[in-house]
């Protein structure tokens, strides 16, 4: 069974999930908690942040939550895929923007406008979630203290722990940092604690694109958010995951290996959703033919996607109900 390339955005988006877990331990600053100056390792060195920022732009492509969640409204946001055309703001953290919006912007979060950037006048670019390299890093630290992913993560590939703690300390806001964490992490455990049920069936989140199928595994955040949750990939999808990808591709004849106690679309796009209303296949495999398919509205994927402190409370809320609906009865 081989395994293709998902559409271009998509890819963008798998890099960004790889390894997005909440983490474990704290970002590792200089000086007490909530003081300044405060010094910050990454990948590319040590950042100096020699006091509270106020003008905050936030060049990753997640990173804006945890900066709104902190009190803070970015000057600037780079677009995340699914919200283009938009505010750059995800539903769920909107009604945390305060004064003016963020400009969203137009470039790739990797290819800064560097003129642009200095022309926002930021004393602090958070690019955790982002895949500037060094050389961009540099340019950029010319114009403010910039935060990069930590030393010996991957590009797009930060847990949302990390993520939230190196931000929360840059901000002078570690206790309240943490508080977020565990918020989201808390968010799963009572979400199982309340459906005990759920443990152990197996229920795989899948992406319809190009007349294919794809399962996505544990190491990407829709994969993680369904093992999260308690649930495990149907048995015959797990034995074809060899972990050299974020997901099984599945071709529409295999359809059947997606049968399990229930299955999560993830049809955003218009193709994939008339993908699945049309698939003569699909609709014979027992899990579809039973109802038990749940199509999220596209607000709760792109929340499960996105993965962050302010998502996945938002994306749990929404989709555990319809789980419910389906597994509890």
């Amino acid at each position: 069974m081989s395994r293709m390339r998902l559409p271009a955005v998509l890819l963008t988006l798998a890099g960004l999930l790889v390894g997005c877990a909440s983490g474990t331990g704290p970002a590792e600053p200089s000086g007490p908690a909530g003081a300044f100056p405060v010094r910050i390792d990454h990948a590319y060195g040590t950042t100096e942040i020699p006091a509270r920022p106020q003008r905050v732009v936030t060049l990753g492509v997640t990173d804006i939550d945890p900066v709104l969640a902190l009190g803070v409204t970015p000057v600037a946001t780079s677009s995340y895929p699914a919200f283009r055309g938009t505010d750059g703001v995800g539903p769920w953290a909107r009604d945390l923007v305060r004064g003016t919006p963020p400009r969203v912007l137009a470039e790739p979060d990797a290819a800064p406008n560097l003129e642009g950037m200095a022309a926002l006048d930021p004393d602090l670019i958070v690019a955790i979630t982002s895949g500037i390299d060094q050389a961009t890093y540099d340019q950029l630290s010319a114009i403010a203290p910039v935060l990069v992913r930590p030393a010996g993560s991957l590009d797009y590939g930060v847990p949302r722990g990390e993520q939230t703690r190196m931000i929360a300390t840059a901000l002078g806001e570690p206790g309240r940092g943490e508080e977020l964490v565990r918020s989201a992490d808390t968010a799963f455990t009572d979400a199982v604690a309340a459906h005990p049920g759920f443990r152990g069936r197996a229920v795989a989140a899948v992406l319809p694109y190009d007349g294919r199928y794809g399962a996505f595994t544990p190491s990407d955040a829709r994969g993680q958010f369904m093992t999260a949750l308690g649930f495990v990939l149907p048995q015959r999808i797990a034995a074809l995951d060899d972990r050299s990808s974020f997901y099984v591709e599945i071709a529409a004849e295999q359809a059947g290996l997606l049968d399990g106690d229930a299955v999560v679309m993830m049809a955003e796009e218009p193709a994939a959703r008339s993908q699945i209303a049309t698939d003569p296949v699909l609709e014979q495999v027992p899990v579809v033919a039973r109802g038990d398919m749940i199509v999220p509205d596209p607000e709760v994927q792109a929340a499960m996607t996105y993965n962050s402190v302010l998502s996945v409370p938002f994306a749990i809320g929404r989709l555990v109900p319809q789980l419910a609906q389906k597994l509890d009865g």
